[in-house]
C-alpha cells in the first residue's frame, strides 16, 4: 500500500523521486522520505507527515545525487514517526532500503541479528531487511540481496542501493507489485505505472519471485538464482494530463466528471451491431467453453465487491446464469465446493489487491477458469488470469473510488450481455440493450447537473452522526456503496441495506438526526419502496430520495429529493451512484476532510 519511486540516469534523482511521490501519496500519507547516492555518499532525508514536510526538508537541506530511491508510507509496523519513515538504512550506511508489504517472521530475524551486534533504530519490519542485506554483504550487492531475500517470510516490494555502488538500483518483488520504467539513458522503479507517466511510455511488469538491476543504460529481470528471465516491454498509454488535477479542485471531483468518457471507453470497440452483442479481444475461453459455464463466482474487495453485487442481478437477469458474490478475503480461506463447469471473475481497480489474488491464485489451483476486470494494464491480475478485460478508465488516484465502480458495472453488463446473446436473448433484445447501452454516458452527463441540488443537501446534513442507505433490487448495492463513501471520506457512520429489511432491526436506529437516503427511481419495485419511505416517515427520519423526474409519490414524502435521468433497471446502479458519490465529496468538504487522502485508507491494498 505504499509508493516506491527510485531513479538511475544522468539527471539529479531528488525532483524525479518527488514528483513521482506526489502522484503516488495517494497510496500512504503517514510519513515519506528518500536517499540519494552522489559519488560515495549516501544522503538520507525523511520525514512524518505528508509529503509536504519532506519537501520542505529538503528545501532546506538539499540530497544530491543522480541515485536515489523514495517511499510515502501506510503504517504496518511501528508509529508515524520520522524514524519509522522509509528508507532505512543497513550497517553502518552500506545499504538504504525502501520496502512495501510485510515481513512475518521479522522478530525472529531482528532477534538474531541484534545478536551480531547490529543496532536498530526503529519499530519497522524493514529496517530488518536492510541489515540482512548489509550481514550478507561480500563485495556483491545482488548476491546480498539474493541471500537476504531466501531468509524473508511475506510480501515485499524493494528498492535498494548502496553507495558502494553508485549508479546500481536493485528492485525484488514478492506479493507487492513494481514496475520498471525504461528510458533513454535513465530508468525508474515504481510500484504504481502513475510515478512514470512524463518520463518514460515503456514499462516492464515484475512477477512474484523477481529482482531487476538497473544502471542508467541497461536493465536485466532476473530470477531467484540469477538466471536472466526474458521480459515483455509494455505501452503506458496515460498522458500528464490524466494523472493531474487539470482544473478541479479534488482527484475525486474530476474522476466523478471522468464518468461519461470513462464509459464510452469501455464500451469503445466492444458493442457489436451486427450479431447484437458484446465483443471482446482478451477473454482468451472460447464461445464453446463459455456455453458451459452453469455458475459464476464473483470476487472483489469494497468498491469491487459492490460491483460485484450489481453484477449478480445482471447475470441472472441477462445470461440466467447463477451467480455467487464472494468478498476475496473470504474466499481465499473457504474450502467452497467448486465444479467444473465454474469460473471465476475477480474485479479490481489496480489489478494488485492482495485479498483478490489470492482469491484468484486459489480458484487456478482448484482448476477453475479465471478472468478479471482490470483497469490497469499489466497488473499482476490481469497478467495471472486466464483472460479478461480491461477498464480503461485511465489512471484514478482519488483513494475513494468512483468512475472505476461505474466501469466495471458497465463492463459486468457487457459481459452478461455476451453471455445472455450465447444462450436466451434473442437479437431484437441484444440490439434494444445495446443502443441503451449507447445513450449511457449522456445520461450520466446528465445526472451531473444535480450537483447543485446535492451541494444543498450536505449543507443540511453535514454535521449529523449517522446516515442510512435503502435501495432494492440492483439498487440496494449502490446504497451499500453510497454508504461506504460517506464512511470512507467524511467519517460520518453509515450503512447501507436492503429498503425492506428496515423493519426488521435497523429501524430502530432512525430518528430525527439520522437521514435515510433511498434509492427510488421508478421500476418494478417501486411501490415498495414508497412503503418504506413512509416507515421512515412515521419515525420523523429525514428522507432524502434519490428519484427519477415525475415520480410524485416520492417527491411528496421526501425531505430533499435529488433527480436522476429515467433509465432501464439495469442500468439505474451506474446513474444512481453518481449523486451519491456527489454526496460524501461534499459531506466531507464542509467538514474539513481531506477527500483525497482520507485517514487510515490507502489506494491499492497490497497487504493482508
Amino acid at each position: 500500500m505504499c509508493g516506491i519511486v527510485g531513479y538511475t540516469g544522468r539527471r539529479e534523482a531528488t525532483p524525479i523521486l518527488l514528483e513521482g511521490l506526489r502522484r503516488l501519496e495517494y497510496r500512504g500519507y503517514d510519513s515519506a522520505g528518500l536517499a540519494t547516492i552522489s559519488g560515495n555518499c549516501l544522503h538520507l532525508r525523511k520525514k512524518a507527515g505528508r509529503l509536504a514536510e519532506l519537501v520542505r526538508l529538503v528545501s532546506d537541506k538539499p540530497a544530491p545525487g543522480t541515485l536515489g530511491i523514495s517511499h510515502t508510507r501506510w503504517a504496518t509496523h511501528g508509529g508515524t514517526t520520522d524514524v519509522n519513515a522509509h528508507p532505512h538504512l543497513g550497517g553502518n550506511n552500506l545499504v538504504a532500503v525502501v520496502h512495501n508489504g510485510v515481513i512475518e517472521n521479522y522478530a525472529v530475524l531482528k532477534a538474531q541479528l541484534e545478536a551480531e551486534g547490529y543496532v536498530f533504530r526503529s519499530q519497522t519490519d524493514t529496517e530488518v531487511i536492510a541489515h540482512l542485506i548489509a550481514h550478507f554483504y561480500e563485495g556483491d550487492l545482488l548476491e546480498a540481496v539474493r541471500k537476504a531475500l531466501a531468509r524473508l517470510k511475506g510480501t515485499y516490494g524493494l528498492a535498494i542501493v548502496s553507495p558502494r555502488h553508485p549508479g546500481m538500483l536493485i528492485g525484488a518483488r514478492f506479493g507487492s507489485p513494481l514496475v520498471v520504467g525504461l528510458g533513454e539513458q535513465e530508468m525508474f522503479l515504481a510500484s504504481d505505472p502513475s510515478a512514470l507517466v512524463g518520463y518514460t511510455q515503456r514499462a516492464v511488469y515484475l512477477s512474484d519471485g523477481q529482482l531487476c538491476v538497473l544502471t542508467p543504460g541497461t536493465w536485466e529481470i532476473l530470477d531467484r538464482d540469477r538466471s536472466v528471465v526474458e521480459a515483455s516491454v509494455h505501452a503506458i498509454d496515460w498522458e500528464l494530463e490524466d494523472v493531474e488535477l487539470n482544473g478541479f479542485d479534488h482527484y475525486m471531483l474530476k474522476e466523478i466528471y471522468e464518468q461519461p468518457e470513462a464509459l464510452e471507453n469501455a464500451m469503445r470497440g466492444r458493442l457489436d451491431d451486427t450479431d447484437a452483442t458484446a465483443h471482446f479481444g482478451g477473454l482468451n475461453l472460447s464461445p464453446r467453453r463459455l456455453r458451459q459455464v452453469d455458475r459464476i463466482i464473483l470476487t472483489g474487495c469494497g468498491t469491487s465487491y459492490h460491483a460485484g453485487l450489481v453484477g449478480e442481478y445482471l447475470f441472472e437477469e441477462l445470461s440466467r446464469i447463477p451467480v455467487e458474490v464472494e468478498y476475496a478475503s473470504e474466499f481465499r480461506y473457504r474450502n467452497a465446493p467448486i465444479d467444473q463447469n465454474t469460473i471465476l471473475i475477480a474485479i479490481t481497480q489496480s489489478g494488485e489487491t492482495a485479498d483478490t489474488l489470492a482469491a484468484l491464485r486459489e480458484a487456478k489451483r482448484k482448476g477453475v477458469p479465471t478472468l478479471s476486470i482490470c483497469n490497469v494494464v499489466g497488473s499482476t491480475i490481469a497478467r495471472e488470469a486466464d483472460g479478461g478485460v480491461y477498464l480503461r478508465a485511465g489512471p484514478e488516484i482519488g483513494v475513494a473510488s468512483t468512475k472505476a465502480f461505474t466501469s466495471q458495472v458497465l463492463v459486468l453488463t457487457l459481459l452478461a450481455l455476451y453471455f445472455g446473446r450465447m444462450r436466451h436473448l434473442s437479437a431484437t433484445q441484444g440490439a434494444r440493450i445495446i443502443e441503451e447501452l449507447k445513450s449511457l454516458p449522456d445520461l450520466v452527463r446528465q445526472t451531473l447537473e444535480c450537483q447543485e441540488t446535492v451541494q444543498q443537501v450536505a449543507a443540511k446534513y453535514y454535521q449529523v452522526h449517522n446516515f442510512l442507505y435503502l435501495g432494492r433490487q440492483y439498487l440496494y448495492p449502490v446504497a451499500l456503496e453510497g454508504a461506504l463513501k460517506m464512511k470512507e471520506i467524511s467519517y460520518i457512520h453509515a450503512e447501507g441495506y436492503p429498503a425492506a429489511e428496515m423493519k426488521h432491526g435497523p429501524i430502530a436506529l432512525v430518528d430525527e438526526n439520522t437521514p435515510s437516503v433511498f434509492l427510488v427511481p421508478r421500476g418494478a419495485v417501486f411501490d415498495k419502496v414508497i412503503s418504506n419511505m413512509e416507515e421512515i416517515r412515521a419515525r420523523s427520519g429525514p428522507i432524502i430520495a434519490v428519484t427519477t423526474p415525475g415520480c410524485k409519490d416520492a417527491v411528496c414524502r421526501a425531505d430533499d429529493v435529488i433527480t436522476i435521468p429515467e433509465a432501464p433497471e439495469y442500468l439505474q446502479p451506474i446513474l444512481a451512484v453518481v449523486p451519491l458519490q456527489l454526496l460524501a465529496y461534499h459531506v466531507a468538504l464542509l467538514r474539513g476532510c481531506d477527500v483525497d487522502k482520507p485517514r487510515n485508507l490507502a489506494k491499492s491494498v497490497t497487504v493482508e
